[in-house]
């Protein structure tokens, strides 16, 4: 996404600054749910996040429509969330440790695809809360790839950082918000 067109671009700006605000509160209540059950049974805590992610990936999906639509970095993130939770949905039972290695996998890519963006939004207002953003989903990816193996710490594991990810993509999309309110006055 060419960052100076959206800016210039007041309708969208506009349009953005509203639905992440919404998005953004909707994703960190999300967060702390996933956060503040951690210890849940292995089975209840794959198809609990496995709806999470999907919200979360139809919430990015309809903000990126509302939004913009040929910002394929966005629409790569929404499919990666619905992909993820389809997976879990529908094989609940296929064992924490493969969930933990999906979701392994899942951070290393979200973190990845915060990294072009923020260096996308760079050196606008917010570019640095998508880079922590990134960073933060790189962190829990290798706490992810170094529990594979244990079942207990991935149950833990799954509720916890779930929920902080997602927290942050909220607090992200917030800030975000406040920043296309600015630059757009």
């Amino acid at each position: 996404m060419n960052y100076k067109l959206f800016i210039n671009n007041k309708d969208i700006t506009e349009k953005f600054a509203k639905t992440s605000k919404l998005y953004g509160i909707l994703f960190i209540i999300l967060g702390l749910v996933g956060m503040f059950f951690p210890g849940i049974m292995s089975l209840t805590s794959a198809v609990f996040l496995g709806w999470l992610l999907l919200f979360s990936g139809i919430f990015t999906a309809v903000q990126t429509w509302q939004v913009n639509k040929k910002d394929w970095i966005s629409w790569l993130k929404s499919l990666l969330y619905i992909v993820v939770s389809i997976l879990i949905v529908l094989n609940p039972l296929s064992g924490i440790v493969a969930l933990a290695v999906v979701f392994t996998a899942y951070f290393f890519i979200d973190s990845g695809l915060n990294l072009a963006l923020a260096f996308s939004l760079r050196p606008n207002d917010g570019w640095w809360i998508v880079l922590l953003n990134s960073i933060l989903s790189l962190a829990i990816g290798i706490f992810f790839f170094l529990a594979i193996g244990n079942p207990l710490k991935t149950i833990w594991l799954v509720g916890m950082f779930v929920g902080i990810s997602l927290f942050f993509d909220g607090v992200m999309l917030l800030t975000l918000s406040s920043a296309a309110k600015e630059d757009n006055k």
